[in-house]
């Protein structure tokens, strides 16, 4: 999009709220007096081709364009950012310290392996590989819905069939890829081993034969399609070093295995009749305003605590913002899994806390020191800060500039989208922030007509595949 449009859609980006019912024709969202329009939508998306045309796409748009208006606000107001409360966003933190604090004072293991078991171990064991792989990674929007997940699969997959087609892995991955420490790099990963990558990613590697490239693979991280480019066996002498690192490694986790299976077990956690239904309800909606009753539910409950509802939705907003879509399509053991593992981890706090490992008050006030500063940096790569308002004009205005400037970066892929987590919720609280199921289809209507009827640029009609003729010359 040329930039010269910008003041132009700026405008189209902002109303001012008038008394009595506001009209939401031809409105997409809005938050208070801001307000994204049918029209600014279809620009921001109309170009950036490999983003589908579809509900999923313009609702992520939205959703970014909420959380971005807000922070920018939020910035040009107090850019200490004294209206959060950072607190819940160290909280995290704080008690996974306070767990290490705990397996290092109480779980004792002799880690000690003589060469001769190590020999042994190897041998009866698979041998280590050495892989090389390089990937493109797509983000997954914010709190993704099905749709927006689907939408996201389908331009990944056509990114596959573009390379399948002949095009160069490498130079997709510097153009497209969102994983910002290797897409420069064309993707590359290096030399990786076992255990190094999150368990899907790995799994889909070790089904690759050199040259392959997998299907979408979806991790925490987001969604990946992965070539592998080299495979290779180590001998023992080669592989010893790391390898012995990784028995002991197993060693400490089998023991801190045995610890939590021991508290878990003599807590005899239960999970609450209904439980797995408010799971998949509140997975649909992670920034649902709770009565404290509400909140206050036990969702897995034992004699001394519980894990509640407002500690699952608290779980939802901090985590991965692909977790409440995994929980909306897991099946009941999955989600039965789930609470059971948050149990483990409220027990594992507690017991923490019964052992005096509380983090002290100035270690709290210095992580929530960071995470302010996070903020402000990610604040300031989006350009929030400094906002270039011209003389008289309403700051408003400047605010809706910017948040266009923003979103267009991140859709061209020029800088990365910013996840807000729980500061997105603690920013929407008493603001008055709406989607408008009509704009939405709107959007995806007049994108995909306006993309069918442009007709290519001589450049890009140069770059185009020209389509082949079959057997009998047709």
């Amino acid at each position: 999009m040329n930039r010269k449009t910008i003041s132009i859609l700026a405008l189209a980006l902002l109303t001012t709220a008038c008394a009595g019912e506001q009209n939401t024709e031809g409105l997409v969202a809005r938050v208070d007096e801001y307000t994204l329009t049918v029209d600014a939508a279809v620009d921001l998306l109309v170009d950036e081709e490999r983003l589908a045309a579809d509900a999923g796409v313009v609702e992520a748009l939205a959703d970014l364009w909420v959380d971005y208006t807000l922070l920018a606000e939020a910035t040009a107001k107090d850019s200490t950012y004294g209206m959060l409360d950072f607190e819940p966003l160290v909280l995290r933190q704080a008690q996974q310290m306070m767990v290490f604090q705990l397996r290092d004072s109480v779980i004792q293991v002799d880690t000690f392996v003589t060469e001769d078991e190590l020999r042994a171990r190897y041998e009866a064991e698979e041998p280590a590989l050495e892989l090389r792989a390089r990937h493109i990674m797509f983000q997954l929007p914010i709190g993704s819905t099905p749709l927006q997940r689907d939408s996201v699969v389908t331009a990944l997959s056509d990114v596959r069939v573009r390379i399948l087609a002949g095009e160069s892995f490498e130079t997709l991955a510097q153009q497209l890829s969102q994983d910002p420490g290797t897409a420069f790099n064309g993707g590359d990963l290096g030399l990786f081993g076992r255990g190094d990558m999150v368990a899907p990613f790995e799994e889909a590697v070790l089904a690759l034969q050199p040259g392959d490239i997998s299907d979408v693979v979806e991790t925490p991280m987001g969604l990946h399609i992965i070539r592998l480019d080299e495979r290779r066996v180590r001998g023992f002498e080669d592989a010893a070093p790391l390898y012995r690192r990784q028995v002991q490694s197993r060693m400490v986790q089998e023991a801190e295995s045995i610890f939590v299976s021991g508290l878990y077990d003599q807590a005899g956690p239960e999970i609450v009749d209904g439980a797995l239904d408010i799971v998949r309800e509140l997975a649909g909606n992670p920034g649902a305003s709770l009565s404290g009753r509400a909140a206050r539910r036990p969702m897995i409950e034992w004699d001394a605590g519980a894990v509640t509802v407002g500690d699952l939705r608290t779980v939802m907003q901090l985590e991965s913002p692909t977790l409440p879509l995994q929980l909306a399509e897991g099946d009941d053991e999955q989600l039965s899994e789930f609470l059971r593992s948050l149990a483990r981890r409220d027990l594992l706090i507690r017991a923490a806390e019964s052992e005096g490992l509380r983090p002290a008050r100035d270690s709290i006030d210095a992580m929530i020191s960071e995470a302010a500063g996070q903020l402000r940096e990610a604040a300031r790569v989006l350009g929030f800060f400094d906002l270039d308002q011209a003389p008289g004009e309403d700051l408003e205005v400047a605010i809706a500039r910017a948040v266009e400037e923003a979103l267009i970066d991140n859709l061209s892929g020029a800088t990365r989208v910013v996840p807000l987590g729980l500061v997105g919720f603690q920013l929407q609280e008493d603001r008055s922030t709406g989607f408008f199921e009509s704009g939405l289809g709107q959007v995806v209507l007049n994108v995909a007509q306006l993309r069918a009827a442009r007709q290519l640029s001589p450049v890009e009609d140069a770059f185009a595949i020209p389509t082949l003729p079959d057997s009998s010359g047709r």
